[in-house]
This record gives structure tokens, C-alpha cells and sequence, in this order.
């Protein structure tokens, strides 16, 4: 009985391990080429709507020539104005995306806006209190630092309470915690982010455009 009963936990474990790396083998991971360099993000499996949809754009190549329109230094750069392809140099862009959006997917506290994660935009609360996507507009959080005490006065203000793992990432990583549970976060970059960070700096307008374009050449979904 005992080198039965050993034989099927062995059995069980070895199925876990199959399907842990069944899961692993079926993420997807995009690797966008800008002028500035390139950014490979990963796309989580819990958002699937999110997944699948930016998977759809990137096949159909929407995204190639579009600019990153809005980048804030210790904030986040963002992109996917489809009327920015080709964009006069003094046109105000962030209004263009594709007659559709995304019922929002928020997977709160697992994804939190911690630096380097992938996030759907969308519009303000007021005209639209279910948190509905962007059908093509995304950012990649920057972020900046947070004291333990500046923390604490956020979950006081707010009142809310962040996890461990958020404190901690908010203060070694950085990020945006003001943003957490109103977004949908649907990946994260796993490579790049000296290419993001270059991208945050860049001088930009009153309207937070790039003073010099900065392009998206091509995305494509790539191997591990």
C-alpha cells in the first residue's frame, strides 16, 4: 500500500508540473521595435479579452508607425492613437482608437501598477463608470519611489490597504499605486526597460507629446 500510495503522489506531481509548464508554454510575448530601441512585454493569460485583443492588432500590424503620443517622466509612456501614424508635428493626439472597447479585466491585488507593467487606457470614470478599455490604447507604467511613509499616507487617505508585495515594489521598483484597481494591467515588460526609460525622459510639449517623434516600427509576437 505504501509503494502504491508513493507511486500516485509521485503520478499527481508529476501532472502539476506538466501543466505548470503547459501554462508557461502557451504565454505570449511581444517584442515592440521603436526608433529608440525595443521593449518585449509579456501578455498575462488571466486578462484574456485584453490578451487576445492586442494578439488580433499586433497580427494586423495596427500599431506599426504609431507614435507614443503621451510620456510622462516617472509616470508612464503611452501609445496606440491610431490617428498618430504620420501625426503633424503640432497636432494634439490621444482621442484616436477603433469603434470598439474592452470590458475591463482587473485583477486586484495580483497586478498593480508597479514600474514596467502593461495597462489598457481608457476614458475618465464619469463617462465611463465600468472602467471599459481603449480598444488600442496602452501604457507601460515608469513610476517613481515611495517611502514607507508616504505609503502610509496613501492607505490613510485612501483608506485601503496595500499588500507586502506592493509596499515592497513600491519602494525598491517604483511605480503608480493611485492607479491600482481602476485599470486593467493584461501584461509586463520582461525585456527593455533601458529603452522605456529612455523614452520617459524625452522632452515633450505642454500636452506631454515628444517633442521628437517617437515610433513604434513594428510589433510582432515572438518566442520566449
Amino acid at each position: 500500500m505504501k509503494s502504491y500510495a508513493y507511486i500516485l503522489l509521485l503520478g499527481c506531481l508529476l501532472a502539476l508540473q506538466s501543466a505548470d509548464a503547459g501554462a508557461q508554454e502557451n504565454e505570449t510575448f511581444v517584442l515592440i521595435a521603436t526608433n529608440k530601441g525595443k521593449i518585449k512585454v509579456k501578455l498575462y493569460n488571466d486578462t484574456p479579452l485584453h490578451r487576445d485583443n492586442f494578439i488580433k492588432l499586433v497580427n494586423a500590424r495596427r500599431y506599426d508607425n504609431l507614435l507614443f503620443h503621451r510620456v510622462i517622466s516617472q509616470f508612464m509612456i503611452q501609445a496606440g492613437d491610431i490617428n498618430s501614424k504620420d501625426a503633424p508635428v503640432d497636432k494634439k493626439l490621444g482621442d484616436g482608437s477603433l469603434d470598439y472597447t474592452i470590458p475591463a479585466e482587473i485583477v486586484y491585488p495580483k497586478y498593480f501598477h508597479k514600474r514596467g507593467q502593461l495597462c489598457a487606457a481608457r476614458t475618465e470614470d464619469e463617462s465611463n463608470p465600468e472602467k471599459a478599455s481603449s480598444s488600442t490604447q496602452f501604457y507601460i507604467v515608469t513610476g517613481k519611489f515611495f517611502t514607507a511613509r508616504e505609503l502610509d499616507k496613501m492607505e490613510a487617505e485612501k483608506q485601503t490597504k496595500l499588500t507586502p508585495e506592493q509596499r515592497r515594489a513600491y519602494m525598491l521598483e517604483g511605480g503608480v499605486p493611485h492607479l491600482d484597481g481602476a485599470y486593467t494591467i493584461f501584461g509586463e515588460v520582461v525585456g527593455g526597460m533601458k529603452t522605456v526609460d529612455k523614452i520617459q525622459f524625452m522632452p515633450v510639449n505642454e500636452h506631454d507629446r515628444p517633442l521628437k517623434n517617437i515610433k513604434i516600427k513594428s510589433m510582432k509576437i515572438v518566442r520566449k
